[in-house]
């Protein structure tokens, strides 16, 4: 079938006032359908030939192996920092109640044990605490976000 043919067969649908008209061969499937307000929608899937005329001759295979592409990344300014990650699945929060204060935010100094958060899972709420000393660098996680486990939350700079 030829694009001529598909734009009579369009016009045609639309005149006629049917909402949907499929037509499928053997070598396509061409859907039409026609909305509310005039406008017509054509999906054509042409089919695919057979897989016994895609593959080569067994005296043609060739094995290759695959090539692998590699890129320069370029340098990671994170590098030196240290990644506090989730150890649970869970809703991040970053204060205790939504009356106090937050736990931590950026350019604070924290130390081992300081919480810095607390994930809630099955309505209890996990404190999340610091196990190393160093600055907040960055929260990476928005409050009240869900989180999975072992998702970075929070860049430290342990310096």
């Amino acid at each position: 079938m030829d694009l001529k043919e598909i734009q009579n067969l369009i016009k045609f649908v639309a005149k006629s006032g049917t909402s949907e008209v499929k037509l499928e061969t053997d070598d396509f499937k061409i859907t039409i359908k026609t909305g509310s307000t005039g406008t017509t929608t054509v999906q054509q899937l042409v089919a695919a030939p057979p897989i016994a005329q895609l593959a080569p001759a067994a005296s043609q295979l060739e094995v290759t192996q695959p090539q692998t592409i590699t890129s320069e990344a370029p340098p990671v300014e994170d590098s030196k920092y240290i990644t506090v990650k989730s150890p649970i699945i869970g809703t991040f929060y970053r204060r205790p109640s939504p009356d106090k204060p937050l736990f931590v935010e950026v350019g604070q100094s924290i130390s081992e044990g300081d919480v810095l958060c607390v994930i809630e899972a099955m309505k209890l709420f996990n404190e999340i605490e610091s196990e190393i000393t160093g600055t907040i660098v960055k929260i990476l996680v928005d409050d009240s976000s869900p989180v999975e486990f072992d998702q970075p939350l929070f860049l430290v700079d342990p310096s």
